[in-house]
C-alpha cells in the first residue's frame, strides 16, 4: 500500500518538477563595488524558455534606483539615447525612465526598483537565438550598467 501511494505521489509531482526545471530563474543585482554596473554582464537562456528574472537592488556601495530592460539586438545605443533624453522630462521618474518611443524595441522590463527593494518579472525568452542586450535606463547608467542575454537553441 505504501509503495503504491509513494509512486502515485511521485507520478503526480513529476509534471510540476519538469515545469519548474523548464523555467530559467535569474537574479541581477547592482555590482558590489561598481554601483553603475550589474553583478552579471552575461545571462544565458534557451529560445522560447520561460524566464523568471528578479532585479534585487541590494548590496551596492552607493544605493540608487535601477531597472532592467531587455532589448532587441542592435537597439542598445538608440534606447540609451532616448533614456538620456528623459533626464529633461519632469515625469521621468514616474515613467520609470522607460522611454515611450523605445517600447517597440523593449522585449521585457522591470519598473524602477528602489534601493533595498526587489522586483520579479516573468517573460518568455525570444524564439530566435541570438544576443539580446539588457540595460538600466536610470539617467546615465546605461553606458556601464548593461549586459547581454544569450538566447541559445
Amino acid at each position: 500500500m505504501k509503495k503504491h501511494l509513494l509512486s502515485t505521489i511521485v507520478a503526480l509531482a513529476m509534471p510540476v518538477f519538469a515545469q519548474d526545471a523548464d523555467v530559467a530563474a535569474l537574479e541581477l543585482k547592482p555590482h558590489a563595488q561598481n554601483p553603475l554596473g550589474y553583478d552579471k554582464t552575461e545571462l544565458t537562456v534557451k529560445a522560447g524558455q520561460k524566464v523568471k528574472l528578479t532585479l534585487n537592488n541590494t548590496g551596492s556601495i552607493a544605493p540608487q534606483p535601477h531597472n532592467f530592460l531587455l532589448l532587441k539586438p542592435g537597439k542598445l545605443d538608440a534606447v540609451g539615447a532616448l533614456a538620456n533624453a528623459m533626464l529633461a522630462d519632469p515625469q521621468g521618474m514616474a515613467k520609470h525612465y522607460i522611454p515611450e518611443a523605445a517600447k517597440p524595441d523593449i522585449l521585457a522590463n522591470t519598473k524602477l526598483v528602489q534601493p533595498n527593494q526587489t522586483e520579479t518579472i516573468e517573460f518568455t525568452a525570444p524564439a530566435e537565438p541570438g544576443d539580446y542586450p539588457y540595460m538600466c535606463t536610470f539617467p546615465g547608467h546605461w553606458l556601464l550598467m548593461r549586459g547581454v542575454m544569450h538566447v541559445t537553441k
